[in-house]
């Protein structure tokens, strides 16, 4: 006789406990509820096979402190949120060997800033989609913008979040 219900998890035919992603952008702690286990953004591998000679990409800083990233803009009158904007899009840049450098990133948010609110989420969306990963942002964050104050603080928020799990998953350390 046939049961109508397959057998449960860890049962000898039973299917395994899915593994779901981790907690947003990564869990302080390991990902993936295990400790010590790498952390790594939605749809990230945990392993993938490099080729042999491989030199991996430059990596990009993690800034694990946004508050001081949005103080220092709030200090600086807005130059901290230019600054940040050259070195997000050419650490991209680098990275991938594509897309926005910091100098063209540059020139845009001191002439049209709201423009980075969609380019920084679309270089990072595509940096996710290079390595097969699905990415926890779009370009359609950018329309934030229309929230006055408050929709930049999420914005902001938002895209160094998972900028951070992005750094962490390819392998870069905090920086110092």
């Amino acid at each position: 006789m046939t049961d109508a219900f397959p057998p449960p998890p860890g049962e000898p035919g039973g299917q395994q406990p899915p593994q779901g992603p981790p907690g947003q952008y990564g869990t302080p702690s390991g990902g993936y509820g295990q400790p010590g286990a790498p952390q790594q953004p939605y749809g990230a591998p945990q392993q993938y096979a490099q080729p042999s000679g491989y030199v991996p990409p430059s990596m990009g800083e993690i800034w694990y402190n946004p508050g001081l990233n949005i103080l220092l803009t709030i200090v600086t009158c807005g130059i901290w949120a230019i600054v940040w904007s050259y070195k997000t899009h050419d650490d991209l840049y680098k990275h991938n060997g594509d897309g926005l450098n910091g100098v063209i990133a540059l020139i845009i948010a001191i002439f049209a800033s709201f423009v980075i609110m969609f380019t920084v989420p679309m270089e990072l969306e595509k940096s996710y989609q290079r390595r097969g990963w699905q990415s926890p942002e779009s370009a359609m964050l950018g329309l934030w913008f229309l929230l006055p104050i408050i929709g930049n603080f999420i914005w902001y928020l938002k895209i160094q979040r998972a900028l951070n799990a992005y750094w962490v998953a390819c392998g870069s350390q905090p920086a110092a």
